[in-house]
């Protein structure tokens, strides 16, 4: 078996201290070796987290969601307590792949797969992987370009400091990781309470969680997505915080206008991390829509 190349949090240590920790489970393979957390029992919903997160992000959904479904949320590849079994496997279509391969592995058939940020960009992809036709649920899903110099400049930013061995060191070893944290949080447009900050102030103190982030940051492409969202045949739901700064709700605005069965839901007074600031409204959201999607004949 090739050796682990990257773990962000420990194990024996940490584990237990994080949220939902008694829903966890290590799956060794395909590729990686994965955290995954699962509860319920039902139609399968996926649970797919943003770039630099981890399965924290729906420890207010998960509960609910496992009384009528069964849930699975996994950390991405080197992220969380994901450990990465291959450093060119970060970008979409790989980490795409390698989730649809993990759950033939384990036998779940996503009826829903619900992803933020980065992550409703994999749900989106994962629907020409997955067997049926799951319906995508994107919550400020980064479905866009970025604009003027950032279009070359991020992505080469990136690719230098995911080569660079000292930068993730250096990021993590910063000084007061909670104001960091909170910092950045702010400058998505959310505001967290000392709970919700304090997971991510743990995350970006961990070198290896932004060194995986940061490759996949240095993989990552969406344009060929983009590209085919006309053919997406799914049903699917965006939304959007209209205070989100890190992605414009225009983004799934212009989406849910290209495909063929996708609304667009704006909430009022919400960031780009709506589900945690407010997890009521969006679960509400998600629930009267799968309830209608049930309607429908959702199994």
């Amino acid at each position: 078996m090739r050796p682990w190349v990257g773990s962000a949090l420990d194990w024996a240590r940490d584990l237990p201290t994080w949220p939902l920790s008694h829903l966890s489970r290590r799956v060794t393979g395909p590729v990686h070796q994965w955290h995954i957390q699962e509860a319920g029992a039902g139609p399968c919903v996926l649970l797919l987290h943003g770039s630099g997160a981890s399965t924290h992000t729906w420890r207010a959904l998960i509960p609910r969601l496992a009384l009528d479904y069964h849930v699975v949320a996994l950390d991405l590849p080197g992220q969380g307590f994901t450990r990465l079994g291959a450093r060119h496997r970060c970008g979409l279509p790989q980490m795409s792949a390698d989730i649809a391969q993990l759950c033939q592995a384990e036998g779940w058939e996503p009826a829903v797969v619900i992803g933020h940020s980065a992550g409703g960009a994999i749900a989106l992809c994962l629907t020409e992987l997955l067997p049926g036709s799951p319906r995508i649920i994107g919550i400020n899903a980064a479905l866009g370009q970025f604009d003027g110099i950032a279009s070359w400049l991020f992505p080469l930013m990136a690719k230098l400091l995911a080569t660079t061995p000292l930068t993730a060191l250096a990021f993590s070893a910063g000084r007061a990781p909670e104001a960091r944290a909170r910092r950045l949080i702010q400058g998505t447009g959310s505001t967290l309470d000392v709970e919700g900050v304090g997971y991510y102030a743990r995350l970006i103190a961990d070198r290896t969680h932004v060194d995986g982030t940061l490759k996949m940051m240095a993989q990552w492409s969406v344009s060929p997505l983009l590209e085919r969202l006309d053919r997406i045949r799914n049903t699917c739901l965006f939304i959007t915080g209209d205070h989100d700064r890190a992605v414009s709700p225009d983004v799934s605005a212009n989406a849910a206008r290209r495909m063929r069965r996708a609304t667009h839901l704006r909430q009022s007074g919400l960031g780009h991390l709506a589900h945690e600031e407010d997890p009521e409204a969006v679960l509400g959201a998600i629930l009267d829509w799968l309830a209608s999607e049930r309607e429908s004949g959702l199994d």
